[in-house]
């Protein structure tokens, strides 16, 4: 496997999560040790195996207006609201209004609508638009049901509204792999910007699919935890007594940007979107390959895509969703991918205690964290870890957040999906 030449950095930074409305509030959070589950407040919850999730800290209807909510799916909207805040941080002007409206002056870089592209992906899409629809269809006939039912319930819808609010025509994709889609999305953009098709993507994942048929059928595969008393200590990867992950809600956007052409106007500089790798389980349509043969071969293939080497790898954060086997069995295969004496020195975090299973936005929101643990120096705890499972001999953050060294560092984020889908992000400083 090659590696381009051409570096791709990060300038940009959006998001809104459990833990906040943007992304500031939600690094602020993650440095504190905050839990964005809570208790759910709807009718007849009590006929559910599970009453808690985390939720959005910021509902989209306090940033945008009610008119553009009606068009849009809440996955769409809170994508929207994250490209948006990470457009800006990057230094571009705001985009034109579109349908002839005469665009107010705008300060900021700009770039050519043919070198911007947008990979935005979730892992299931409109689910609330579809069985919401499907109600007002059977109970007030089809007269009633809205005309922009279907693009508020295709997968590619967020990446198509944000394709089109900034004017991207070098193209806009949204990869759908489960829990590893906005990973993947990563990766993407990370190969456009290399193979020259583009020299800005918008990149990230959505996902707002907390309903009561996604706790009703993840509880019945026994994947959820129940613990219905203290939702805030339910997410608890590596600790023994952990039941199943947390369902989660939000978006992360980052704006990928060749090296080259981010330097040329004076941006601010994240860091390195250094590589990515790719496997599949061929195993299961759910449960991961007990072997971790996968895994390990996304990671390997990720650092060797970046031109490093195992022992370059100081950080992990992990994809630790705090279900029984799944926490174990990626540590393992950490360490079948990094060696013995590269994967002892590594320290992990497993951010889904704070902000839930964010399902096909968690690889992106956590790829943004691992690059800010790099920049800031500071890795955040996983929190509710009170005692460790027996089988957990690497370094896992817990407490209060971890310092890292001076110098040159990389990390791994890691995203693996039901299917089979195992997708490692590296991360590099700038």
């Amino acid at each position: 496997m090659t590696t381009s030449q051409t570096t791709v950095v990060v300038t940009g930074l959006g998001a809104t999560t459990p833990l906040g409305g943007d992304w500031p509030s939600t690094w602020s959070a993650l440095l504190a040790g905050k839990s964005g589950v809570r208790t759910l407040d709807w009718d007849d919850l009590d006929k559910l195996p599970v009453r808690f999730a985390a939720t959005l800290a910021v509902d989209p209807s306090e940033v945008m207006p009610k008119q553009q909510l009606r068009k849009l799916d809440r996955n769409q909207a809170i994508a929207l609201i994250a490209a948006r805040e990470a457009w800006a941080d990057a230094g571009f002007a705001p985009p034109a209004p579109k349908k002839g409206r005469p665009a107010e002056p705008a300060e900021g870089d700009t770039v050519d609508g043919d070198r911007l592209g947008v990979v935005v992906s979730s892992g299931i899409g409109g689910l609330h638009t579809a069985l919401n629809s499907h109600d007002v269809n059977r109970e007030r006939g089809w007269q009633r049901v809205s005309p922009f039912t279907v693009p508020m319930l295709m997968p590619n819808g967020a990446a198509g509204h944000v394709g089109i609010e900034f004017g991207a025509m070098a193209g806009s994709h949204a990869l759908v792999s489960a829990c590893a889609s906005s990973a993947e999305a990563v990766g993407y953009g990370i190969d456009m910007i290399r193979a020259g098709r583009a020299d800005v993507v918008i990149c990230g994942g959505t996902e707002a699919c907390i309903h009561p048929l996604q706790l009703a059928s993840f509880g019945s595969m026994r994947a959820l935890s129940t613990r219905n008393d203290e939702p805030e200590r339910a997410s608890r990867p590596y600790d023994k007594n952990r039941d199943g992950f947390v369902l989660g809600e939000g978006a992360a956007v980052m704006i990928l940007e060749s090296e080259e052409h981010a330097r040329a106007r004076g941006a601010n500089i994240y860091g390195i979107a250094a590589g990515c790798g790719y496997s599949g389980d061929a195993f299961d349509i759910v449960q991961p390959d007990p072997t971790g043969a996968g895994q390990s071969k996304a990671m390997r293939r990720a650092i060797q895509n970046a031109g490093l080497e195992p022992s370059d790898i100081v950080h992990i954060n992990a994809h630790a969703t705090s279900t029984p086997l799944g926490d174990v069995a990626e540590l393992n295969s950490i360490k079948a991918a990094l060696g013995p004496e590269a994967s002892a020195k590594v320290n992990i975090t497993g951010t889904k205690s704070m902000t839930g299973h964010l399902l096909g936005g968690a690889g992106a929101l956590e790829s943004i964290i691992t690059l800010m643990a790099l920049k800031e120096r500071l890795v955040p705890p996983t929190i509710n870890l009170e005692d460790v499972d027996d089988e957990v001999d690497l370094d896992i953050v817990r407490g209060e957040p971890r310092p890292l060294p001076p110098g040159p560092l990389a990390a791994l984020n890691n995203s693996f999906g039901f299917g089979g889908h195992n997708v490692s992000v590296v991360l590099k400083t700038a």
